[in-house]
């Protein structure tokens, strides 16, 4: 039997009159890629934020490794096992790539207060640091300034300080928003390879490339105006004609294989 990681129970979230999530349910097992999926304002961001602490559902449940984490937030909740990054790259200009991925690393150890020291006092998160910045191929940028990046070496650094965490699952927003079609599968690629290597067990991406998802995803969730409306894998996300006009519209004909 496949490890359940995570479930929603029935999760809903409200901004005072306005509900962006109602009654959403799934599970997320060990080995899976999930692509969440859906129109502008669908409330996938909500549910990412809902999944990983950042926003406290208003009624049903978030259960992580068999045990209810509602609540708990998102700062305890990566130590735990469940990390997320995010639509918006959150490099800071001035840091280098060695102490931004030591971001993660740092608070791991219980270091969070000591972020701004250099990442090379630490022999052990130095030692992590550089393990985790081979496996996303940015070891020969360590003492390269973020500032000088481009948007997808930002997003491999922004990712990889989350996997200093040791996550058993990591939630991505959008991971290749901003950067050209040409080089998104050369993110992907090394995304998928790292997290692997650095053994995270499952991943959620909120994406909107159709031909990435039919490419990476192993299952497809869909939501419309905050329901879950699909829930299945990609080669049949992609032949249901109403499921494809309900979230996407139109699909790019090479992700149909």
């Amino acid at each position: 039997m496949t490890e359940m990681l995570l479930r929603a129970f029935e999760v809903t979230k409200r901004y005072g009159a306005f509900t962006a999530l109602s009654g959403v349910s799934f599970d997320i097992t060990k080995g899976e890629v999930v692509a969440v999926v859906g129109p502008n304002g669908a409330g996938k961001t909500t549910l990412v934020n809902t999944l990983s602490g950042l926003f406290l559902p208003d009624e049903g449940d978030v259960i992580f490794e068999g045990r209810s984490v509602k609540g708990l937030g998102p700062s305890a909740l990566a130590l735990r096992g469940l990390a997320r990054s995010f639509q918006l790259v959150t490099v800071y200009p001035s840091f280098t790539v060695e102490e931004m991925i030591a971001v993660g690393a740092f608070a791991r150890a219980g270091e969070t207060f000591r972020l701004l020291k250099p990442a090379g006092v630490y022999r052990r998160e130095r030692d992590e640091v550089r393990e985790v910045a081979a496996a996303f191929g940015l070891a020969h940028r360590l003492t390269t300034p973020c500032a000088s990046l481009s948007q997808g070496e930002k997003k491999l650094v922004d990712i990889a300080s989350a996997l200093t965490l040791r996550p058993r699952l990591i939630l991505l927003d959008e991971p290749t928003s901003g950067i050209s079609s040409a080089d998104k599968d050369r993110i992907m690629e090394t995304l998928l390879a790292a997290a692997e290597r650095l053994g995270v067990e499952s991943l959620v991406l909120v994406e909107h490339d159709m031909e990435l998802i039919a490419r990476y995803a192993t299952r497809v969730v869909g939501l419309k105006a905050g329901s879950l409306v699909a829930d299945m894998p990609p080669d049949a996300f992609f032949r249901d004609p109403e499921v494809i006009d309900t979230l996407v519209g139109k699909v790019p004909h090479n992700a149909l294989g």
